[in-house]
């Protein structure tokens, strides 16, 4: 397989995570949006949101998204939570992406 987040998983690339567990990595988007832009990533390969079938792994996914935002100390600064699909995202392996901080205006 040819996905760089599955190479990442498999310890192919090298990256510094900033949460790691067995089924899930974080870290920092190459190309942030915004001064806190962190992916999480499922290390099982999962083409996009549309083809999740294990609602733990959703769960667990959106737990953690949630401890990042803490982490960042965005809870008060404004964030968003994307999952792009349906041939949007650059990668094809599911992430979210949580990005930061936000205004109102910049949020619209």
């Amino acid at each position: 397989m040819d996905c760089i987040f599955c190479k990442i998983a498999n310890k192919e690339i090298e990256k510094k995570f900033i949460y790691e567990d067995d089924e899930v990595m974080v870290f920092p988007d190459i190309h942030p949006a915004k001064p806190v832009h962190l992916l999480v990533i499922p290390k099982k390969h999962v083409p996009e949101f549309s083809q999740v079938e294990d609602p733990v792994l959703f769960q667990k996914l959106f737990v953690i998204a949630q401890n990042m935002v803490k982490r960042e100390g965005l809870e008060d600064k404004g964030y968003r939570i994307t999952i792009n699909g349906g041939g949007a995202q650059v990668v094809n392996h599911l992430h979210v992406h949580v990005m930061g901080p936000l205004t109102k205006t910049a949020a619209l």
